[in-house]
């Protein structure tokens, strides 16, 4: 099976190449990708815990989903896709906004992504892919900003960044 590939883009965004997803990581390229964050009709967060076999972060808490866009796919139709092959379900998504980061791992690979981020609303429990999804749980943002203080170790090194930008986003934005 051939290893899925991510697009290499510059910091505009433009789409300079693909790559193979492992090298990408491996030579901390940056790449598209996503973040999904979904809520519920109590305005909680639906989060994940990784599968206990991931190549990296097994275990760890992060967002609703996250992954990379493939070629010639939409960051919508992208999140939607992933959505699906994680939890279990799709739901309406609207991109939010994007930012870069930067994450290395202590197995030598890094995480360097302009991520775009996007939100959705779903109110049953999802159906999750034990392959992909250890566990989830819906919680409260000021339960889960208390939790990333109190028990960093327990999510992923990208959810810590990407709630801390999600957060000042919906605080700024009122949401």
């Amino acid at each position: 099976m051939k290893e899925e590939q991510v697009i290499l883009v510059n910091e505009k965004d433009e789409t300079i190449g693909l790559m193979e997803k492992m090298e990408a990581h491996e030579k901390a390229m940056l790449h598209r990708a996503f973040s999904v964050f979904v809520f519920n009709k109590k305005n909680e967060l639906l989060l994940q815990q990784r599968a206990a076999d991931k190549y990296h972060s097994p275990l760890l808490w992060a967002n609703t989903c996250c992954s990379h866009q493939r070629d010639g796919e939409s960051n919508l139709v992208a999140g939607k896709r992933r959505l699906q092959e994680e939890m279990g379900f799709t739901c309406n998504l609207e991109e939010s906004f994007s930012f870069i980061y930067k994450a290395p791992f202590d197995n030598g690979l890094t995480e360097h992504e302009l991520d775009h981020v996007m939100i959705g609303t779903y109110n049953d429990e999802p159906n999750i892919n034990p392959t992909e999804v250890a566990a989830c749980k819906w919680m409260s943002l000021e339960k889960v900003k208390k939790d990333l203080k109190d028990k960093p170790e327990i999510y992923t090194e990208w959810f810590k960044i990407i709630f801390k930008e999600f957060y000042a986003y919906i605080s700024k934005n009122n949401l």
